[in-house]
């Protein structure tokens, strides 16, 4: 759920602001919701967060050109889709996909599919780092978007962002 209401309601802001974004919070390492609940590693302070409809969690890193998200889901295709469907599913309505690598590595204590490509949306194209873990029934996927000839300045912070991810009770 998005809070984006109370920046065009400021009438309300009080009373919804309380409900609906009660439901989620980020404090800067753990993110919680009412379906999730998980940390992440060290968020450099080059990444400014902004908002993302389609992300838990998203970050600009100006500095680098470059936007890391981060997304899960609980009870939807958890146990029995493969991690390479569940990266492929992700880059469905893109074009031109190359994929420049792709290996199984060890995330939280669960096998998870490291993937980079490049491929294009609406002719513009784009360097991508991804990764899909499943655990406990909930998938989660974070993405590093860069320019398409990057190499991607900020792939080490990425990486240790990523590393750093545990779920939570």
């Amino acid at each position: 759920m998005r809070c984006w209401f109370v920046r065009f309601r400021p009438g309300l802001a009080s009373v919804l602001f309380a409900v609906a974004c009660a439901s989620q919070q980020f404090d800067g390492s753990v993110y919680r919701s009412d379906e999730l609940h998980f940390r992440v590693g060290l968020v450099p302070s080059s990444w400014r967060r902004v908002d993302a409809d389609s992300a838990l969690l998203a970050f600009r890193d100006d500095q680098s050109s470059s936007t890391i998200a981060v997304n899960g889901r609980c009870g939807v295709d958890g146990d029995d889709v493969p991690l390479s469907a569940l990266t492929q599913h992700l880059f469905l309505e893109f074009t031109d996909r190359s994929m420049a690598s792709q290996s199984s590595v060890s995330l939280n204590g669960r096998q998870a599919l490291r993937s980079e490509l490049t491929a294009s949306l609406d002719g513009v194209r784009k360097h991508y780092v991804v990764y899909v873990l499943k655990k406990d029934g909930c998938v989660y996927d974070f993405m590093l978007i860069t320019g398409s000839n990057a190499a991607a300045n900020s792939g080490s912070d990425f990486e240790r962002f990523v590393q750093g991810f545990a779920t939570l009770e």
